[in-house]
């Protein structure tokens, strides 16, 4: 039984079977709003105020400031002590932009976490790296060698992408195969608003139960439902990634 680092996150764990395996990489997929950054800073905040582990929170989108509001605004009200403590590295858009230069950003972040104790990293997110790199081997070359400094450093990963379908036609994105766990958001429209979900593809070195459970988002952050949907997202022709 490999070792498990738990999201801390209500009804996740239970349908991960304990948890996400340690030093491994996870790609949160799904269409904007669909709660992929939410479990992301949830993720990070609750090692620090769980299981007292350290993270590192790399965003291209965001400042540090709209990040604090974000995760106050979750009821992660801990969150600007834990960064002023350094129980929480955050590298905002103003920080990995400054170079226009992923390599830069490389070392410096290698620079940060030389001899240092972090076990969890969101990257946020992988469309916005994709910026850096005019080809698309250049790109691979750089994710390459960034998965290798996560699993050297045995930090347990998360990294989100934009995807607005999670059973594409065609076009699988090369990080889905790369990364050991695949997770998807998904949102359906409601008269309302729109109903969540999330359905965890792959997991890599452990079982995992792979239906698709109902999810919700209000202050506390991302729960899920264990009672799986009542309902099949894929229809005949299709089939999971």
């Amino acid at each position: 039984m490999p070792d498990l680092t738990k999201t801390g996150i209500d009804g996740l764990d239970e349908i991960l079977n304990g948890g996400i395996v340690s030093n491994s990489t996870t790609l949160l997929s799904g269409p904007p709003g669909a709660g992929k950054s939410v479990l992301g800073l949830q993720y990070v905040y609750n090692g620090v105020e769980q299981f007292d582990e350290r993270g590192v929170y790399l965003t291209f989108e965001e400042d540090g400031t709209d990040l604090r509001g974000a995760a106050e605004s979750l009821g992660f009200d801990n969150w600007q002590q834990y960064v002023e403590t350094g129980q929480i590295q955050v590298y905002d858009k103003q920080v990995l932009l400054r170079e226009n230069d992923f390599n830069a950003s490389l070392e410096l972040l290698l620079e940060e976490l030389d001899g240092e104790d972090y076990q969890r990293l969101v990257l946020d997110s992988l469309s916005m790296f994709g910026l850096f790199f005019d080809e698309e081997r250049e790109r691979r070359t750089y994710l390459l060698k960034f998965l290798d400094i996560l699993s050297e450093n045995g930090l347990t990963s998360l990294m989100t992408t934009e995807q607005e379908v999670a059973f594409p036609d065609k076009d699988i994105s090369m990080e889905n195969f790369l990364t050991d766990g695949n997770i998807y958001l998904l949102q359906t429209p409601t008269e309302t608003g729109v109903n969540r979900y999330i359905w965890v593809a792959k997991m890599r070195k452990k079982n995992v139960q792979t239906d698709i459970f109902p999810m919700e988002i209000s202050h506390g952050g991302l729960t899920v439902h264990e009672n799986a949907s009542a309902f099949s997202m894929l229809n005949e022709d299709q089939s999971p990634i």
